[in-house]
């Protein structure tokens, strides 16, 4: 899983379709204003990965998602399964629709 400013770049080009770093950074800017360099930082991050193509259109790179949501979401959800239920999905399944066992916690107060 991507870290979540790297996430935010991908939604917002799962958005856009595609977008140069001007156009990701406006995006962006609604919820998490970021500096120009910045978002082409975290754009050369996701390119590495492998998370995103990019092609030269005039003076400006275009960066596209190389990875779609749905593709990202499965290994999330791998992810979580492996670390908290022991690898197994049906447990996490069950987790949730038994509403996650919620009690108030010194989670909820710090991720809140």
């Amino acid at each position: 899983m991507p870290p979540p400013l790297e996430l935010q770049c991908l939604k917002a080009l799962w958005a856009l379709g595609e977008g140069n770093v001007s156009e990701v950074q406006q995006a962006l800017a609604p919820h998490k204003p970021l500096a120009y360099t910045t978002v082409m930082t975290l754009l050369e991050r996701l390119l590495r990965k492998k998370a995103v193509n990019r092609r030269k259109n005039g003076r400006y790179f275009v960066y596209a998602p190389a990875v779609t949501e749905e593709a990202l979401r499965r290994v999330a959800v791998r992810q979580l399964a492996e670390t908290f239920f022991d690898g197994s999905e049906a447990a996490l399944i069950r987790y949730l629709e038994t509403g996650g066992g919620h009690t108030p916690s010194m989670a909820d107060v710090l991720f809140d």
